[in-house]
């Protein structure tokens, strides 16, 4: 408890100090909440954006490098850049947490797990983080949260290119290009990046004595156009094709494959009344081998059509009524009893505000092939007690359909396991003042039918519904403009635990850290910003028993740039300052000190 402690004293300093600072506008407009658009600060939801501006400020390496900074995600890594990983949100587990790009649902259907470290930083242009649960609206998964990624937009004009060449540590070696522009009422943007590194020994002692790189090519394209009749189509694709080395006690590495393609129409066909029409796909394509040798292959792929319409009923007062149709599919080395299923959503939401009151009313009904039919629902009330300072309050139920490792793989999946299903209970309290922003969100979350592998003995597992777990915590965020200085900071302190009624009751659930702190700063003095980033968590257990501890710890970044001109910059960046050696998963190293280099061009 000492990390809380500190932690806890450190968030309440900077808050007590930003009291005298500048006003700062984050007024943004965000949709992944409410599935329609809503400034950051009207939403009910606990909600992060982080946008192009933010994120080159911030000279992540990668996705997941960025996405650690923000309240209650936690990550997991195996050995470094490129190599499996997992993420939860508020303690939740991976397969927990809905990832969508674009609008577009991905993620493995076998494992269950969205290939987050496989997506070019570069190419985004901003990034929405749900914390809390989403089912009401989007179905399946969205039990911990939802991360939506929004690759880059053109917005007409001139043609603006723009570009980027990064070196450093591990023969790091990155570099990134594209163009975006409008002719009359369309719009394009184009993008490719390319990305390689010798990476680290992931396992040493346990694999392979030897460095396992990551390479990465990837492109993306978005164009639309507007015609004069207020029709509105677009048509969006992503793809990055990657290799990864790993240590499994031979030369193994893994050829991965993240592609998502898109088409949106909207209108109105009356002035009251949007629409919204999608038809996409995602896959998920991976074969892995050792050495030379082929050893499996598991390509999977979600094809997916939506239909959206909202219908202003007074001003304060947006009616959404959707529906959502989804197909699962899998071709693999491995032979799977079932191979393809589908599920119906449908879709209701109501958001209103009447004076000082706000509220959010959402239900869905799913009608999935496999285990049938199940309704989720989420009511959210805010409360304005001042000009500057709102009451929260909010309960959600979600659902997880089981992936299809957990049904049908062979000598270890059960048809007969029921959906995961969660309960959630939320309050908070939120300011906006001259001198920045601040919130506090309390939560609980009860997953009931939670699905683990049961020894049957002889080396046989089974997949069954035999776990229950309670996750509660607080969440402190505070940001401002003080001093010349940007100071942004979030702290979390959670208990996730194993509340089943087989042995380890009152455990921590697995690789779940009970603290999580993050602080940025960043200023800037005529043509040159500087800034640094703590990141700090406290212990996690790596197994349910709790008897393989990894102990907490602590990383500082610093970065630098200076501005040529207003398109032309030279950025730097130490990672891991001072080289802490620690894990997120027992065995599995991680990054130590590095140094990068980037000289970017793009204009405002």
């Amino acid at each position: 408890m000492k990390f809380a402690r500190t932690s806890l004293a450190m968030a309440l300093m900077a808050t007590a100090a930003f009291s005298h600072a500048e006003s700062l506008s984050l007024d943004n407009q965000v949709v992944t909440a409410t599935r329609t658009g809503q400034s950051l600060g009207a939403n009910l939801g606990a909600v992060t954006r982080l946008d192009q501006r933010a994120i080159q400020r911030l000279q992540p390496t990668d996705m997941l490098d960025l996405l650690r900074r923000t309240p209650a995600l936690s990550i997991v890594n195996n050995g470094g850049a490129g190599k499996s990983s997992t993420f939860g949100i508020r303690g939740s587990s991976s397969d927990h947490v809905l990832v969508l790009i674009d609008g577009v649902r991905i993620g493995s259907v076998t494992s269950g797990s969205a290939a987050l470290h496989n997506l070019p930083i570069e190419q985004i242009e901003r990034i929405e983080i749900v914390r809390g649960p989403r089912s009401s609206l989007y179905g399946s998964e969205a039990i911990g949260g939802v991360i939506q990624v929004f690759t880059k937009r053109g917005t007409g004009g001139d043609p603006k290119p723009w570009m980027s060449l990064t070196a450093g540590s591990r023969n790091h070696h990155g570099g990134s290009a594209g163009v975006s522009g409008g002719i009359g009422q369309g719009w394009y943007s184009a993008a490719v990046t390319s990305l390689s590194t010798r990476g680290i020994d992931a396992r040493p002692g346990r694999g392979d004595p030897d460095n396992d790189g990551y390479r990465e090519l990837s492109g993306n394209l978005r164009a639309g156009y507007r015609f004069d009749n207020g029709l509105e189509l677009e048509g969006h694709a992503l793809e990055s094709h990657s290799h990864s080395d790993f240590d499994s006690g031979y030369k193994a590495n893994n050829d991965s494959k993240l592609k998502t393609h898109g088409l949106n129409a909207r209108f109105s066909p009356l002035e009251p009344w949007r629409v919204t029409l999608q038809a996409a796909r995602s896959e998920d394509k991976n074969d892995t081998f050792n050495g030379s040798t082929f050893n499996s292959r598991f390509d999977t792929r979600r094809d997916s059509l939506g239909w959206q319409n909202d219908i202003d009923l007074a001003p304060g007062h947006l009616l959404t009524l959707g529906f959502d149709h989804l197909t699962d599919e899998v071709s693999s080395s491995t032979s799977y009893s079932e191979n393809r299923r589908t599920n119906k959503g449908y879709y209701a939401q109501y958001l209103g505000q009447r004076g000082v009151h706000e509220w959010q009313l959402s239900l869905r009904h799913d009608d999935n092939e496999q285990f049938g039919r199940y309704n989720t629902g989420n009511i959210a009330y805010g409360l304005s007690l001042t000009d500057t300072l709102q009451w929260v309050a909010s309960y959600g139920t979600a659902f997880k359909a089981p992936t299809f490792n957990q049904l049908y793989y062979p000598g270890f999946g059960n048809p007969d396991i029921k959906e995961e299903t969660s309960r959630n209970i939320e309050t908070g309290l939120r300011g906006e003042h001259d001198w920045g922003n601040w919130a506090v969100n309390l939560f609980r979350n009860e997953v009931e039918d939670l699905i683990s592998s049961v020894n049957l003995g002889g080396g046989i597992y089974l997949s069954e519904n035999i776990d229950k777990a309670v996750i509660k915590g607080v969440e402190f965020e505070v940001a401002s403009h003080w001093l010349g200085w940007d100071w942004s900071s979030n702290l979390t302190l959670q208990d996730p635990a194993n509340r089943s009624s087989r042995p380890g009751q009152g455990d921590l659930l697995a690789r779940r850290a009970e603290q999580m702190f993050n602080l940025d700063i960043d200023r800037r003095f005529g043509r040159i910003g500087v800034g640094a980033s703590l990141h700090a968590e406290g212990r996690r257990w790596d197994n349910a028993a709790n008897s393989n501890e990894l102990h907490g710890y602590n990383t500082v970044d610093l970065r630098a740039e200076y501005w040529f001109s207003h398109a032309w910059r030279l950025q730097a960046r130490i990672s891991n300052l001072f080289d802490t050696d620690y894990e997120t998963a027992a065995s599995y190293q991680q990054p130590g000190r590095a140094g990068y280099l980037t000289v970017r061009y793009q204009p405002l």
